[in-house]
């Protein structure tokens, strides 16, 4: 019971650096969010199905990815604590996702159906500008990543990477760092090995 009291208190902690809602509006948002413990290596998401919710990171590290034709994984975002993730053009339309979301580490999560989230709306409509500036954020940064794979070298695309997740490259594999800035992860202990002698 204390554990998810905590986790409420993140995730009102979160939406209260946008928006200020009463005593009464938390205890009525908190009741909206469905609790769920992921364990390591679980998916939330499949690729195929229905796209139902939204997930609120309090505890772990999930991550999305497509699979190509090859066989290789290709890392859309990873959602440490504090963070969001869901399949968004799957979630708003409630269609089937083109992504997996799976658990790196054993994490907890509160999750937001599509349906509940339009009833909130309903209910607090100044959560709309709350999630509309997350909606926005995404696709800032996801143009900016588009950019910077097709523009940018290996080098700085990694650099990005440890400002946009400071603390995670302590705590993912090194291949998982590798697919997502788009490298093998011989090439990736290369360039680590390059940055640690130029420091």
């Amino acid at each position: 019971m204390a554990e998810i009291r905590t986790m409420h208190e993140q995730l009102l902690s979160s939406i209260q650096k946008v928006v200020q809602l009463t005593p009464e509006e938390q205890q009525k948002l908190i009741s909206y969010f469905e609790f769920r413990s992921v364990e390591k290596r679980e998916l939330l998401v499949q690729s195929g199905e229905i796209t139902r919710f939204v997930a609120f990171v309090s505890d772990g590290c999930l991550r999305s990815f497509s699979t190509d034709d090859n066989g290789f994984e290709h890392i859309m975002q990873f959602a440490p604590k504090g963070w969001w993730i869901t399949d968004m053009s799957g979630f708003i339309s409630e269609s089937p996702s083109s992504l997996d979301i799976e658990s790196i580490l054993p994490s907890q999560v509160l999750l937001l159906t599509r349906t509940a989230q339009l009833e909130l709306f309903d209910a607090m409509p100044k959560l709309e500008r709350y999630f509309r500036i997350l909606l926005e954020n995404s696709l800032v940064s996801t143009r900016r990543r588009l950019l910077g794979n097709l523009s940018r070298q290996a080098k700085d695309r990694y650099l990005e990477f440890g400002q946009v997740y400071p603390g995670l490259e302590q705590i993912l594999p090194q291949k998982l760092i590798a697919s997502y800035i788009g490298v093998t992860p011989e090439f990736l202990s290369k360039l680590r090995s390059q940055l640690l002698r130029a420091s």
